[in-house]
């Protein structure tokens, strides 16, 4: 993966990420997890955006981690609403917060449903 993601492969950056984290192949290595699914995300992937925030989500920082949750959930990313829905009830993210997510999900479902596409 590290030659593909050299070569600019997103899902490589992403995958090498999951090997860091979960020492597959490589020595495990949370941070160099994280660096790589940075990388990822901020070229659009996804699982990589929400990874990050259950990172900070474990971290106790419950506005980065909606912040990345947001993003994942617009993008279509279920798991990212469910967790942003139990931070809400939880009080860790606010009805507006919850609003937007559920709004930008479902209007990611409809894209994806579209006869345009």
């Amino acid at each position: 993966w590290t030659e593909a993601a050299e070569l600019g492969s997103i899902q490589a950056l992403f995958d090498l990420g999951d090997s860091y984290d979960e020492g597959d192949g490589v020595d495990q290595d949370k941070a160099k997890a994280a660096e790589f699914w940075t990388k990822a995300a901020m070229q659009g992937h996804v699982s990589g955006r929400y990874n990050l925030g259950c990172i900070e989500f474990e971290k106790g920082n419950y506005g980065r981690s909606g912040k990345h949750l947001l993003i994942s959930a617009k993008l279509g990313h279920k798991n990212s609403l469910e967790i942003i829905k139990n931070m809400f009830m939880r009080g860790q993210a606010n009805k507006t917060q919850y609003a937007e997510a559920l709004r930008g999900y479902q209007d990611a479902v409809e894209e994806m449903k579209s006869h345009d596409r």
